[in-house]
């Protein structure tokens, strides 16, 4: 089986990811890097584990989870899309099993909140975990010394968000993203107006692994 080691550890998956994250910085959004994809990939993994799926499927959503933004070494627009049959390509030539690499390509081909829907375990929990990394340091380092008022919207919000992390509450039956927003850099509010359609997303993906979406800020529950 090929395992999300493989992956990072693949010379074609370092030089498309790199040059995914060039076209990103060229165009002024947030960091969509080696860190990102690490983090989304881990958060992923954990969520399908942590509703009962198999470890076959895990290493699947870690795999999806890690490859899910390499679209933007093609264009912004779309990236979903286009990701989607670059991982295909990759998968298979690597040897993948057609099956497994088709579910890692619909998973992310369903990731994005403009066009995506949770069609699957593995696309569900790839759609949370990358909803919810929002934390300061996705912000571009040039720009962080700026004051706040002189920032988009989305370099605010990730640069007041000082903590995230998503997890499955068993007791609960609840799928929990907790976030420490600090209002001195952006109202909360501002938070929503970005991530809204994303919540709305993430819920659904919830409700297809049979449970409840929870959203946490300043220990506040909000859904």
């Amino acid at each position: 089986m090929i395992t999300i080691a493989d992956i990072k550890n693949d010379e074609e998956v370092k030089a498309i990811m790199s040059i995914a994250e060039s076209q990103i910085e060229a165009l002024g959004f947030t960091e969509h890097s080696v860190r990102h994809s690490s983090i989304v990939s881990k958060w992923a993994g954990d969520i399908l584990e942590g509703v009962g799926g198999s470890p076959h499927r895990v290493e699947l959503t870690r795999i999806a989870g890690y490859l899910h933004d390499i679209g933007n070494s093609v264009n912004r627009e779309d990236h979903a899309q286009s990701g989607a049959l670059l991982a295909y390509k990759i998968l298979t030539r690597m040897k993948m099993k057609y099956i497994d690499a088709a579910e890692i390509m619909m998973a992310i081909g369903n990731h994005d909140e403009s066009q995506g829907l949770p069609v699957s375990d593995i696309t569900a929990a790839l759609i949370i975990a990358d909803k919810a990394d929002v934390h300061k340091s996705r912000v571009r380092k040039n720009i962080t010394r700026l004051n706040t008022d002189g920032l988009n919207i989305h370099d605010r919000v990730n640069l007041a968000a000082e903590k995230s992390m998503v997890y499955v509450d068993r007791e609960k039956d609840e799928i929990v993203l907790n976030i420490l927003i600090d209002t001195e850099k952006c109202p909360v509010m501002d938070y929503f107006e970005i991530y809204f359609k994303r919540m709305q997303l993430s819920r659904k993906a919830a409700d297809f692994l049979g449970k409840r979406f929870a959203l946490i800020i300043n220990n506040v529950r909000l859904l």
